[in-house]
Parts: structure tokens; C-alpha cells; sequence
């Protein structure tokens, strides 16, 4: 990658509800060393409403470390009213600039996610178990099955970047790995409608 190349990791907690165990997870140590190693170069968080403090603690505590000693640049907001595409396009890269085609890690949201695989880039999707009576861990894990999204877990999240890369080799494969008819997996429609409340 040239000198100038940017490789972005976007990360989206959503607008609903907070989700600050992703923050921190993606504030660790751990986790900026699995960017570096993937040569990532920046790491764009939108943090929400109940996110800042997190955030500004994260950049204070290891912003100039992480930029210095492992060239990941941090930066964060909380939300815009406009949506996300434009900064899960950043995620994209664009060629004509050099720029390397990076990954987007988002909260299990269905709307999160549909807009994330539009953009066609390595997602890594990460249930907020805390949240009562939700899909999102039924969601994240039919759609790794199926092998359209990578299933994060707070946990483990450096160890998602990894499985991330390997998603983009198969979805620059073909025919594409998740094109098989014979797995016996619930369809994506069928998921997705399921999880917007369509089903009868």
C-alpha cells in the first residue's frame, strides 16, 4: 500500500440504543494491533449520544500511541441525522486515490446492516446482548452461516479483523461463497423480513 493509501475500519454502534462495551472494544489495545497488523490506518467510531466520554478517554489515554507506534489515526462522532453512508463509503477506500478497501463493524441492527452490505465490504456484525428481548444474536448468526457478515463478540473483536480479511478473499472469489443453494440455510430475504416484523 503507498505511503498516502488509507485503509479505514468504520465502526457503528446505531442511533437507538448505547452500546458502549463496542466502544471499549474497540478503543483496546488488542484491537488497534489487530488494525495495524491488517494495515489499517484509521479507525472512525460513531459513538452515539452516551458514547463520548468513552471516546474522548480512549483518544486521551492512547489516541497518540495508537497513531505514532502503530499508524492507526483515531476519530469519532455521535450521530448524524443524515445516515452513515457517507462514512461507510470511507470504508470502500477508493482505488483511483490508492486507498485499500477496509471493513465496516456494526451493532446487528437490520438497517445497519443492509446499508452496510450495499457498500460490499467485509462486515463484522456484533449483538448488544444487553438489550431485552431483541434478534440480534439470531440475526448475526444466520448471516455468518450463510457467510455474508462475520459474527463479532465484544470479546474477541481483534480476532474478527482477521476473519474479516479471509471474508473479502471469498467475496472476491467466484462464484461467491455465500451462492450456495444446497446449504439448507433460511434465505437472506427471509432473515431480513423476519427481523423488520414482515413475517405473517
Amino acid at each position: 500500500m503507498p505511503d498516502h493509501a488509507r485503509k479505514t475500519c468504520f465502526v457503528t454502534i446505531g442511533a437507538t440504543a448505547a452500546f458502549n462495551s463496542l466502544l471499549k472494544a474497540a478503543l483496546e489495545p488488542s484491537f488497534i494491533q489487530a488494525l495495524h497488523d491488517a494495515k489499517y490506518t484509521d479507525l472512525l467510531l460513531q459513538y452515539g449520544s452516551d458514547g463520548k466520554a468513552i471516546f474522548d478517554k480512549g483518544v486521551s489515554e492512547h489516541g497518540d500511541d495508537y497513531k505514532q507506534r502503530l499508524g492507526v489515526q483515531l476519530s469519532g462522532f455521535d450521530f448524524k441525522k443524515a445516515g452513515l453512508a457517507v462514512e461507510m463509503r470511507l470504508a470502500k477506500g477508493a482505488n483511483r486515490l490508492g486507498n485499500e478497501e477496509g471493513v465496516v463493524i456494526s451493532h446487528a441492527g437490520s438497517g445497519s446492516i443492509l446499508e452496510a452490505l450495499r457498500i460490499g465490504v467485509p462486515l463484522i456484525v456484533v449483538p448488544n446482548t444487553d438489550l431485552l428481548h431483541n434478534h440480534q444474536v439470531e440475526l448475526a448468526e444466520e448471516l455468518a452461516k450463510q457467510d455474508y457478515v462475520i459474527h463479532g463478540k465484544i470479546d474477541k473483536l481483534s480476532l474478527a479483523i482477521d476473519e474479516a480479511e479471509k471474508l473479502r478473499q471469498r467475496m472476491q472469489a467466484w462464484p461467491p461463497a455465500n451462492n450456495d443453494e444446497g446449504k439448507g440455510s433460511r434465505a437472506l430475504e427471509e432473515v431480513m423480513n423476519q427481523e423488520m416484523g414482515w413475517v405473517d
